[in-house]
This record gives C-alpha cells, sequence and structure tokens, in this order.
C-alpha cells in the first residue's frame, strides 16, 4: 500500500495512475534488491518517498517541452533517470558502471514495463564514443565535483541537451571551481525535497 505522503507527492506532480503503478512496482522492487546490494544510502531508506522518489519528480516541471529522451550518468539505482522515466512515459539512457546496479536497472525496466537502455560502461569512455543516442536532457545525482561531472556530461550538452544536476551545499564552491575551465550558462533552482540541495538547470557549458 502506498504510504500517504507518497500519494500527495504524486498528485503534486500530476502522475499518471498507470506511471503510479510502474513506481509503486519499482520501490518494492528496490527494497528487495537493497538487502543483497547498496543501491540507496541504508539511513535513507525509511524516507525513500520523501527523498529519493521527490528528488527525481521534482525534476518534471524544468524538463524541455519537446523532451523525448533522457541520459542519466551514474545511475547507480535509477534515481532520478529511471523514476522521470516511469512518471513521464520518456524514453531513457541509463549509464552506470557497476554490473550489479546495471542488472538492477535491467530488471526495474523489465518488471515496470519502461523504455530503458541501461549502458554497463564506465563513464570517462563516453567522449570517444561516436553513437552516443540524442536526448534532450541529461541527469545527474551525487556523482561528482561539477568540474568532473561537466566532463562526462560534455558530449550531450554539446549536442544540444539540457543538463539537470541535483547539488548540496557545496555547490557555491563547485561553481567557483567550475567557472575556472568551463563558461556555464545556468539557473538555480532550490531543492523541493531538501533545505539544502539545488538542482543545477544547465544550458550551455563550453570550455574556458
Amino acid at each position: 500500500m502506498t504510504p500517504p505522503g507518497a500519494i500527495e507527492l504524486l498528485d503534486r506532480y500530476n502522475v499518471s495512475r498507470e506511471s503510479r503503478q510502474k513506481i509503486e512496482t519499482y520501490v518494492k522492487l528496490l527494497l528487495t534488491w537493497q538487502q543483497r546490494i547498496n543501491l540507496i544510502g541504508p539511513a535513507t531508506v525509511a524516507s525513500l518517498w520523501d527523498r529519493h522518489i521527490c528528488d527525481s519528480l521534482q525534476l518534471l516541471p524544468l524538463m524541455p517541452k519537446d523532451i523525448r529522451a533522457i541520459a542519466e550518468l551514474g545511475s547507480g539505482a535509477g534515481i532520478p533517470g529511471l523514476v522521470l522515466a516511469m512518471a513521464s512515459g520518456l524514453q531513457a539512457h541509463l549509464y552506470e558502471s557497476n554490473g550489479k546496479k546495471a542488472a538492477f536497472l535491467r530488471e526495474a525496466a523489465r518488471q515496470t514495463g519502461t523504455e530503458a537502455t541501461v549502458h554497463n560502461v564506465r563513464l570517462e569512455t563516453l567522449s570517444a564514443k561516436t553513437d552516443l543516442p540524442k536526448v534532450q536532457c541529461v541527469v545527474a545525482r551525487a556523482l561528482a565535483p561539477l568540474p568532473l561531472l561537466l566532463d562526462y556530461a560534455e558530449p550531450f550538452l554539446a549536442s544540444g541537451a539540457l543538463g539537470l544536476f541535483h547539488k548540496g551545499q557545496d555547490v557555491d564552491a563547485e561553481l567557483t571551481e567550475a567557472t575556472k575551465y568551463w563558461r556555464i550558462g545556468l539557473t538555480t533552482h532550490a531543492s523541493q525535497c531538501d533545505s539544502r540541495g539545488v538542482i543545477l538547470e544547465i544550458r550551455e557549458a563550453t570550455r574556458v
């Protein structure tokens, strides 16, 4: 049974009945796999809906209007990338180097009927690839400091994708460091789930 707080969250972001069923199936599967592999921080299991699902859904209003596909870097448990795909019907490309986590993502996509391709590769290899999928948005959460994150995301940003990146209380220091190497066009949004967090909406990032 979906907890009341979760229902309010799904209502807030106008998640359809079909998508709710997918997300509920995903949550049950994640909790089962969490007992075997560390998909989310153990201390955050009790706040799975308030923190993790909310962190994903809050990106929905920020995504491009003409969006068809997204890429997620360092997907892990598929938060936010796979959850966004379930909530919106988008195609997702999930990049995850850990084989066990990649296996979870594939099983979660299969059980929820979500259109997702899992790429079990290291992010350092993306810049050399010539066959990257066309996406309109690239997302990442708790992955790397901003200068390195922009290195990973560059192939997608350079082809016109919007970047939506979760950041914490050290965001100002990361931005200061990143501007030594990058010219960045961005908007900062306060997190709806974490009073110390922000979402960086990156429209442009070119090397200095």
